[in-house]
């Protein structure tokens, strides 16, 4: 009996030695995640602003203002041809980056920094230097397309039909390279003997690459897959420095209409609900897609 308890009261310290250690981290967590999540879902359901000292419960008077604001609908539609625009092709290219920089030459070090530069940059001063680069008339594209294909293409940031792919375009310039150090270190954690048996076979690249690279690197596509969904959905710099959501609204996306309205328009409320919105978006899109490949995907 006394070993047994002995072994009990061992297992107690080992238990709330292990929650004090936790402690530092669940507190911080819940300050800065749990409880600004919830605070959010009840302003989502009141009238906060610049009006009320106080919020005022006004129930789904947000939502459905909301639902019935052609705006809305507006960003949503801008939100999600922005992530179809950006999420594959930035995959792809980061992909195609890593196999070409996975091997060993020389300069391959060289290069691997300087595909990664753009990711380093803070994205306030891409969207600057992004900016000169879209400018009419003087603009480096502007200046390439006059000179080479004789066509004026005028101010492509001011234009309903270009405004979201030039943003787009930015943003897989500065992503791919990000992508492609998660691909990388996916690469060289494979075993090589799965490549020198399929030589041995006479398989050549393009079926390593699809029946031997494409499965073993699920986890890792995986891991981008939701890396940058989130990513996509969350961009809001750019926008700023940009287009601030013009023309008519053509390149408003999810988070900088978030802004607009809690601290343009002085609507809370609204703001907190587009969050709550946002935040079931991201379970939408996120969860069933990880639940239904995980148990797919190889970790070992």
């Amino acid at each position: 009996m006394a070993g047994k308890k002995h072994h009990m009261s061992e297992k107690a310290r080992r238990t709330l030695s292990s929650w004090v250690l936790l402690a530092p981290a669940v507190v911080l967590m819940v300050m800065f995640t749990v409880y600004p999540i919830f605070n959010s879902m009840y302003l989502g359901f009141c009238d906060a602003g610049y009006r009320n000292s106080s919020p005022q419960w006004i129930g789904m008077e947000n939502y459905s203002q909301l639902f019935a604001d052609p705006v809305f609908w507006k960003v949503i539609k801008n939100t999600v041809i922005f992530i179809l625009m950006t999420v594959i092709p930035s995959m792809v290219i980061g992909f195609g980056l890593a196999l070409i920089l996975n091997g060993q030459f020389r300069g391959v070090r060289f290069l691997r920094a300087a595909f990664f530069h753009p990711v380093v940059m803070p994205m306030i001063a891409a969207a600057c230097v992004w900016k000169f680069l879209y400018m009419p008339g003087n603009g480096m594209f502007a200046s390439l397309m006059m000179s080479v294909f004789h066509i004026n293409i005028g101010d492509v940031l001011s234009s309903p039909k270009t405004v979201l792919p030039c943003l787009a375009l930015m943003y897989i310039w500065k992503e791919a390279g990000y992508l492609m150090i998660f691909f990388l270190s996916g690469l060289q954690n494979l075993s090589i003997d799965y490549f020198e048996a399929a030589k041995i076979d006479g398989a050549g690249f393009w079926k390593s690459l699809i029946w031997i690279t494409l499965p073993l690197m699920g986890s890792t596509f995986l891991f981008v897959v939701m890396i940058e969904l989130t990513n996509s959905i969350k961009l809001v710099d750019h926008v700023v420095v940009l287009t601030q959501g013009r023309p008519n609204n053509r390149s408003n996306l999810l988070m900088y209409y978030i802004y607009q309205l809690g601290y343009n328009f002085f609507q809370q409320g609204k703001a907190a609900a587009v969050t709550t919105i946002l935040l079931i978006f991201l379970m939408i899109l996120a969860l069933p897609r990880f639940l239904r490949f995980d148990k797919k995907v190889h970790y070992n």
